[in-house]
């Protein structure tokens, strides 16, 4: 959506529910992980620092709900789930990564504009 559109309330609802899905921290880590191949539940837990595995069961959920993820379950003991991205996942790939070098390139920048603003902040 670019600054000039005009916003229609209900495509703007729409388009922040999306938004919400794909840029919570959780989200575009897991998406980031399964870019590399398909990945067992246990191994994205133990990939994912900090990551309860009450939320990365929701999050995979959300994913998989939303097209993103597929989840195969195969009939052993103890069963085996393999989570791996679909196509419209890995085209998630593309501005998941794009930010990720942003982030990369302006991470020192960013850094000394926070530290200038505490600065200031801490005379108040």
């Amino acid at each position: 959506m670019s600054p000039s559109h005009k916003h229609v309330r209900g495509e703007c609802l729409a388009v922040r529910e999306v938004l919400n899905r794909v840029g919570d921290k959780w989200s575009v880590l897991i998406v980031a992980l399964l870019g590399d191949g398909k990945k067992r539940f246990s191994e994205l837990r133990r990939t994912i620092e900090g990551i309860s595995q009450r939320m990365l069961t929701l999050t995979l959920k959300g994913l998989e709900r939303d097209g993103l993820v597929t989840r195969t379950v195969y009939p052993t003991i103890p069963p085996r789930v393999d989570y791996e991205l679909t196509k419209l996942g890995r085209s998630l790939l593309i501005p998941i990564t794009g930010l990720g070098d942003w982030a990369a390139q302006n991470r020192q920048r960013i850094q000394t504009a926070r530290e200038k603003y505490d600065v200031r902040n801490s005379r108040s």
